[in-house]
């Protein structure tokens, strides 16, 4: 689990793809002080087993699924990337539930400054806006942000210097492709309620009675 506190941006080193397995090896610095083989790290969201590691680097491999799924077949060599180490149990939670299991992506539509703050909107398909609320949680590459804005087919978030400086969204531009993980809580909330679940006594009458809603 991870909480999109993105502790540093790393640079993609070298990605291969080879018919079907790829793999991705990564130039970094904090996440490797206490690295081990089998360890999670998201990368600009995603969340990779680490296979390899050296002082300076880590590789991962990549199913076609992550590939698909997610904007990591779009890397090429020098890309910089968000990473974050999984959570540990004594660790500040400072974001919100990251699972690093990627929904899918969006498209950044607009750019615009605002004082000292940015906005970025991004535009998506109707399966990932269903979760998207205002005030809600997403991650955005790997980033826990606050959704500012939503309408029927995009959502905005509004971004301090701090977080441009310490991530990836500093570099995007309009047309860019972002990874997008939505708020898992909604996820099994809609799953508990949903009419086909017959396994469950929870239903929206049972959360409004006990004053959920």
């Amino acid at each position: 689990m991870f909480t999109g506190i993105i502790e540093e941006v790393g640079t993609v080193q070298t990605i291969q793809h080879s018919g079907n397995s790829s793999f991705i090896k990564i130039q970094a610095e904090k996440v490797l002080e206490d690295v081990h083989i089998g360890d999670s790290i998201a990368v600009n969201g995603v969340c990779l087993t680490v296979t390899e590691s050296d002082r300076n680097t880590f590789r991962a491999d990549v199913m076609n699924e992550t590939l698909d799924r997610s904007s990591l077949g779009s890397l090429k060599k020098g890309s910089p990337i968000n990473l974050e180490r999984a959570m540990s149990a004594n660790g500040r939670f400072g974001g919100h539930i990251v699972s690093g299991h990627i929904d899918g992506t969006g498209t950044v539509s607009a750019i615009k400054n605002d004082g000292i703050a940015v906005w970025y909107t991004i535009n998506t398909t109707p399966e990932i806006m269903r979760y998207i609320i205002e005030k809600g949680s997403v991650a955005i590459d790997g980033i826990s942000l606050t959704v500012a804005k939503v309408t029927d087919s995009s959502f905005s978030v509004s971004i301090i210097p701090h977080t441009a400086e310490q991530t990836v969204l500093s570099y995007k531009k309009t047309g860019d492709i972002v990874n997008l993980e939505n708020d898992i809580v909604g996820k099994y909330v809609e799953k508990l309620i949903c009419p086909d679940s017959r396994k469950s006594n929870i239903s929206v009458d049972f959360l409004a009675k006990n004053g959920f809603i």
